[in-house]
């Protein structure tokens, strides 16, 4: 069964995104980014620019075949274009809703602001984990913070 993450209390979702990824590829897991198409150009950036000393290979989900083959990340705004080269690893989901086909992969992480609303988006998708059967880990970083 597929597990579930919820990372709260997180300041700044794209930052945090980088640095989860980073950890990600360094394991050898291939991730799928659901990422609002607003947002995919500032997290694509952010990927290039987030360290000096490094980028994370990624690309867009409707890139050449050749490009996603070789790319660890994949970046899309939904999962409808999955296909056989959809790497089923990691779903890090930084939308709203939970992904339709999130129970194809291995793992979910589900990445949660400070922002009220977003906060209440992530309380309906954690029902809807729940409602499914499904276990969820809960890592709150204000928590992590206060006994550090």
């Amino acid at each position: 069964m597929t597990e579930i993450a919820f990372h709260f209390n997180v300041p700044d979702k794209v930052a945090y995104a980088c640095r989860l990824l980073r950890k990600a590829v360094a394991a050898n897991a291939k991730v799928v980014v659901v990422v609002p198409e607003e947002q995919m150009a500032h997290l694509d950036e952010s990927l290039w620019t987030f360290s000096q000393m490094e980028f994370l290979a990624h690309c867009r989900m409707d890139s050449p075949q050749a490009l996603r083959q070789a790319s660890p990340v994949h970046l899309a705004s939904d999962l409808d274009a999955m296909d056989a080269l959809t790497p089923r690893d990691v779903l890090l989901n930084l939308g709203d809703t939970v992904c339709a086909g999130s129970e194809q992969f291995a793992r979910v992480i589900e990445v949660v602001s400070l922002d009220d609303a977003d906060r209440q988006y992530a309380r309906n998708r954690w029902k809807q984990y729940t409602d499914l059967g499904f276990n969820i880990v809960r890592h709150d970083l204000k928590l992590k913070q206060s006994t550090a």
